[in-house]
C-alpha cells in the first residue's frame, strides 16, 4: 500500500509515522508547511522544498494571512506555489492508496480543494489538541471543518470528547481506535527512571504560557503557598518567553527550562523525579505531557476541557482536575490537599502506572496503528 501522510514537522507526527516501520507499506510524507526535512527511523519518501515563489515578496502578505485568511486564500496562487497545487502534482505522480493528515487548522485545511478532486482516495484526518474543540467556536473555522469533515473517510482522535464534537459537526465516516497523540511509551525504558514516592521532591510545571496555555496563573499559586513548598523544588520546563520573565521578575527559585532545552527522553527522566505535575491549560485535546505524567506515576493535576482530561484522571483518586483553568484558589486547593495526603499519592502511583500498562503502552498502540492501514 502507498500511504501519503501530510503533517508539519512535528515529534507526534513522526513517532507516529515510525509505527510502521518493518511494514510493506510504501510511505511518503508531505512537507505541507514548507519547514523542513524529518529525521524517521524508517526509509519514508520526503517531499520537502516544494514552495517556490511565483512574485517576489509582497509588503503586507504576513498581515493579509493572519488577519484577513479568506483573502488571503484567494490571493495566494498569484504569490506562490500552494499546497492545493503540489499536492495535486504529488498524487498524480505517486497514486496514494491513503492520504493521512495530521492537525487541521495548518497542515488540513490547505488540502481540501486537491482532496475534494479525488474523492476516491481513502482520506484519514487525525484530530490534534484544540482542532475541533476550540476552533469550531468561531465561523471562519467553524465552516472550514465542516468542509473537511463531510470529505474525511476515516477519523482518528486522542479522546472521546472529539468523536462527539466531529459528529455533531456533521462527520459521517468512520472512527478508528482512540490512540494517544505521542502514540505510546516505553514502559521499559520508564520503569528504569521511576523514583520511590518517598524520593520524590519535585513539584513539575508545564511551563505553555500563550493562546491556551496559563502557566502563570500555577505560578502564581505557588508563590502564594512558599510555606508549604520548603521541601520541595519547583520545576517549570517547555517555558514559554513570558513565563522565564514572570520567574525571573518576581526573584523566584523555580528552576526553569525553555521550549527547547529538553529532548523527549530528558522530559521522561524528569517526571520519573517527580511527584506532582501540573498542567494548565483553556483548551487542549488529550494532553500528551499529562499521559507522560501518568506513565511516569507522577500525581497530575491537570485542567479539564470539554471533559477531555476526565477520560483519564477520575478526580481525587489518580489525579485531581482543574474546572476553571483561570481560579488560582481552586488550583491552590488541589496543590495543598496534594502534598499533604501522602497515601492519596501512593495510591494514585499505583493507579496511573496500571493505566499506562493498559492503555498507553507503546507496542499496544503500535499495533493499534498498524491495523489502521489494513483493508482500508
Amino acid at each position: 500500500m502507498k500511504i501519503l501522510f501530510i503533517s508539519m514537522p512535528s515529534i507526534h507526527s513522526k513517532r507516529w509515522i515510525d509505527n510502521l516501520v518493518g511494514t510493506n507499506h510504501e510511505i511518503y510524507w508531505f512537507d505541507v508547511l514548507n519547514r523542513g526535512k524529518m529525521e524517521f527511523n524508517s526509509n519514508v519518501n520526503q517531499i520537502i522544498n516544494w514552495q517556490k515563489r511565483k512574485i517576489p515578496y509582497v509588503k503586507g502578505e504576513h498581515f493579509l494571512r493572519k488577519k484577513l485568511p479568506k483573502l488571503y486564500d484567494f490571493v495566494s496562487p498569484l504569490l506562490q506555489v500552494t499546497a492545493v497545487e503540489k499536492l495535486e502534482k504529488i498524487i498524480l505522480e505517486i497514486k496514494p492508496d491513503i492520504i493521512h493528515s495530521f492537525e487541521m487548522q495548518s497542515c488540513t485545511y490547505p488540502i481540501i480543494k486537491t482532496m475534494n478532486k479525488f474523492p476516491k482516495i481513502k482520506w484519514i484526518y487525525s484530530c490534534w489538541g484544540s482542532d475541533l474543540y476550540y476552533y469550531q467556536n468561531f465561523k471562519y473555522h467553524n465552516s472550514k471543518i465542516k468542509t473537511v469533515l463531510k470529505r474525511v473517510d476515516y477519523l482518528q482522535t486522542d479522546c472521546i470528547r472529539d468523536i462527539k464534537i466531529a459528529k455533531s459537526l456533521g462527520f459521517l465516516g468512520i472512527n478508528l481506535n482512540v490512540i494517544p497523540g505521542g502514540t505510546g511509551f516505553d514502559l521499559k525504558y520508564a520503569e528504569k527512571y521511576r523514583l520511590p514516592i518517598s524520593e520524590r521532591k519535585i513539584i513539575l510545571v508545564k511551563g505553555y504560557q500563550h493562546k491556551f496555555g496559563r502557566a502563570i496563573n500555577v505560578l502564581t499559586t505557588l508563590m502564594d503557598i512558599k510555606q508549604q513548598l520548603q521541601n520541595y523544588e519547583v520545576v517549570v520546563f517547555g517555558a514559554h518567553k513570558m513565563v522565564i520573565d514572570f520567574v525571573k521578575n518576581n526573584n523566584l527559585t523555580f528552576k526553569v527550562y525553555d521550549r527547547n532545552e529538553l529532548n523527549h527522553n530528558q522530559v521522561i527522566e524528569l517526571m520519573g523525579k517527580s511527584l506532582i505535575y501540573i498542567g494548565n491549560s483553556i483548551s487542549d485535546g488529550m494532553p500528551n505531557t499529562l499521559l507522560e505524567a501518568i506513565t511516569m506515576g507522577v500525581f497530575p493535576i491537570q485542567s479539564n476541557p470539554g471533559n477531555v482530561s476526565a477520560e483519564i484522571i477520575e478526580n481525587g483518586k489518580n489525579g485531581f482536575l482543574i474546572n476553571d483553568s483561570n481560579n488560582n484558589e481552586e488550583i491552590k486547593k488541589h496543590i495543598i490537599n496534594a502534598i499533604e495526603d501522602k497515601t492519596l499519592l501512593s495510591n494514585a502511583n499505583k493507579i496511573n502506572i496500571l493505566i499506562a500498562k493498559e492503555r498507553l503502552d507503546y507496542h499496544i498502540n503500535r499495533e493499534k496503528i498498524i491495523d489502521i492501514y489494513k483493508n482500508r
